[in-house]
């Protein structure tokens, strides 16, 4: 059984114009100890799917179907109480912003701790200090005993995220949700919050969904990839695969979008248009109207492409993803995967 399975969720938010049709009959599982990345532009859905995995969805937000199955159990129907019991003890969440994430009046070890404090009453005050303490050096935090006494704004971006992941970390959790957890950051820091998470997830051996706009992040980290367009599942396959074979033209674009960092040689590769309003999702393929491969095949304005199996463990939502040819690795000139 796969720790975590999301069975053709939709998610919608009511507004003054109508409902935004956010995330649409999205499915994906997550096995013991391996990781997932989520890839897509803003407005892809990609945060929703986890806000709502992790029963943090704003008020005028609903599910109207689905299900997410946390070890078989279907956590949309467990009771608040019951939720809370789960949040931050068995699933933990990395936000984006660790500018936001920490209160700034609150001492670093105080917010750390209080996770603990939470779901473990019977810790005495030194058992909380010395878990605070112990996980902080564990995520690269220099001189934490010291350190843990200091507020936010006493540390760097990238420090501030480390604590930020101490949090999700310190009471062991089967998964980690990080969102855009190297959102600006520098490509240096970046590229240490990527190896904390990876080695936490080695030592540890929690799952771990981890959300970003860039192909390069999530191929450090993850093994299999989701790629999101406009609320639905464009394609989904291992993190090799994704770069060597892409199917989906919005995954290739993606793909030919990421800069390298090599000597340039010709004009930045863009996706032209953008994406659909999702208050009015067009008729048949959403990708559509921004597609290279659509030309003379009607089915792609009329039909939703269904997902097709186009390889082992390997589907795509083009009607044309058998078709497409292999093109070898699509990695940027100069780009080695790493964050940059």
């Amino acid at each position: 059984m796969s720790l975590l399975e999301v069975r053709d969720l939709s998610v919608e938010f009511d507004t003054l114009d109508g409902p935004v049709h956010a995330v649409r009959d999205l499915s994906f599982s997550l096995d013991a100890g391996e990781s997932l990345g989520i890839v897509g532009e803003s407005g892809s859905g990609k945060t929703v799917s986890v806000l709502t995995l992790m029963r943090l969805l704003p008020s005028n937000a609903r599910v109207t179907s689905g299900q997410v199955l946390l070890d078989g159990t279907d956590i949309l129907r467990l009771s608040e109480k019951q939720m809370r019991a789960v949040r931050g003890k068995r699933v933990s969440m990395v936000f984006q912003d660790p500018m936001t994430a920490l209160n700034p009046v609150e001492r670093i070890s105080k917010q750390v701790g209080n996770t603990v404090e939470y779901h473990d009453h019977k810790a005495t005050r030194q058992q909380v200090r010395r878990r605070v303490v112990e996980t902080l050096e564990s995520v690269g935090v220099p001189d934490a005993e010291r350190r843990a006494d200091q507020y936010p704004h006493q540390w760097s971006g990238g420090m501030r995220q480390r604590a930020v992941i101490a949090m999700a970390l310190i009471n062991e959790p089967e998964l980690i949700v990080a969102d855009e957890p190297t959102t600006a950051l520098d490509a240096t820091v970046q590229a240490q919050v990527l190896d904390v998470l990876r080695q936490a997830r080695a030592d540890r051996g929690c799952s771990l969904v981890l959300i970003s706009h860039d192909l390069g992040v999530v191929r450090e980290v993850a093994d299999d990839v989701l790629v999101m367009y406009a609320g639905t599942k464009a394609e989904y396959c291992d993190r090799e695969t994704i770069f060597a074979d892409a199917r989906h033209p919005y995954t290739r674009a993606l793909i030919r979008a990421r800069p390298g960092w090599g000597p340039r040689t010709e004009r930045l590769f863009t996706i032209a248009g953008r994406p659909p309003d999702l208050l009015d999702v067009p008729e048949g393929c959403p990708f559509v109207p921004r597609c290279t491969e659509s030309e003379g095949l009607q089915a792609c304005r009329t039909t939703v492409p269904p997902l097709l199996e186009v390889g082992p463990q390997h589907v795509a939502a083009c009607h044309r993803a058998r078709e497409l040819d292999n093109l070898g690795d699509l990695t940027p000139v100069g780009a080695d995967g790493g964050a940059g």
